[in-house]
């Protein structure tokens, strides 16, 4: 398959002209283990908290249903 990309003037280009230049490896800094490149990638939580403050809400909400008396009827 002949992978090709555009230059900045918008032409298609070929990447033979890169294809086989030597891995760069740097001499300045260490390279990382599989762990730490993989944890780069793991999920997080960006919202600390936000899937509980869902989850109670939820369970209030079903609360009130069930007891006949909706969130919008107290107020």
């Amino acid at each position: 398959m002949n992978e090709s990309y555009k230059d900045e003037l918008g032409r298609r280009r070929s990447y033979e002209d890169i294809i086989n230049l030597p891995h760069h490896v740097s001499y300045k800094h260490v390279p990382m283990s599989i762990s730490e490149r993989a944890a780069q990638f793991a999920p997080f939580s960006a919202l600390t908290g936000y899937e509980d403050a869902i989850s109670e809400t939820i369970a209030e909400n079903q609360r009130r249903m069930l007891a006949g008396n909706p969130k919008w009827e107290e107020d």
